[in-house]
């Protein structure tokens, strides 16, 4: 198991009371330099969560989960999954935006590992309070903090993999590689396979 699933985790009576906790976090460097935290959110009993990698530029000024490029597109593919997103708790592995400065431009840079240890803290906790049916692995990052090296993204996209926690874990890509593909028809193929992966999920979301 990952970090999140296996390491100790923030207590707190709620996911708000987590959320509180959790706006003072500095135990890793990204607080100094990202705008926010970006804490999870959604409905406190959904039965889907859904964990990405770390906020975006959009995310990190909104303070908000999927409110960028990618957030839009996994909005159109879970609507044509037949999934509200309203109904799912979103949220991501790691809580600050982390980035490289290219002039006024803030580029994406991959947590590292212990990165998504120490905030695997916050992540195992929203979890612990949520007691999901599933929780969707969107990204290597997210699988990472869930179930560890051993899993692949790529070796097990599309797979429901039981967790000693009771819930199953569905591996599928981060919806901003979507963003990514050049070719129209492979950007297409790969759109509706993501879109599938989803669909296995449907009839478990209220």
């Amino acid at each position: 198991m990952g970090p999140s699933l296996s390491g100790e985790h923030a207590d707190a009576p709620s996911i708000a009371a987590l959320r509180e906790q959790a706006e003072g976090c500095e135990r890793c460097d990204l607080y100094k330099h990202a705008t926010q935290l970006v804490f999870g959110e959604g409905p406190g009993k959904a039965r889907v969560v859904l964990v990405g990698e770390q906020p975006g530029d959009r995310e990190d000024l909104a303070g908000r989960p999927f409110v960028g490029p990618a957030g839009r597109i996994l909005d159109e593919c879970l609507h044509e999954a037949g999934i509200d997103r309203s109904s799912c708790y979103l949220t991501n592995a790691v809580k600050h935006f982390k980035f490289e400065q290219r002039g006024k431009r803030r580029l994406h840079s991959r947590p590292n590992a212990g990165e998504i240890q120490r905030c695997s803290w916050w992540l195992g906790a929203e979890l612990e309070k949520l007691h999901p049916e599933v929780v969707v692995a969107l990204g290597a990052t997210a699988l990472s903090a869930l179930l560890g090296r051993r899993a692949g993204v790529m070796k097990n996209r599309g797979d429901l993999i039981a967790t000693p926690t009771g819930y199953q874990v569905l591996v599928t890509i981060h919806p901003s590689y979507l963003l990514r593909i050049q070719n129209r028809d492979d950007a297409a193929a790969e759109r509706a396979r993501f879109v599938k992966d989803l669909a296995q999920i449907a009839g478990r979301v209220d």
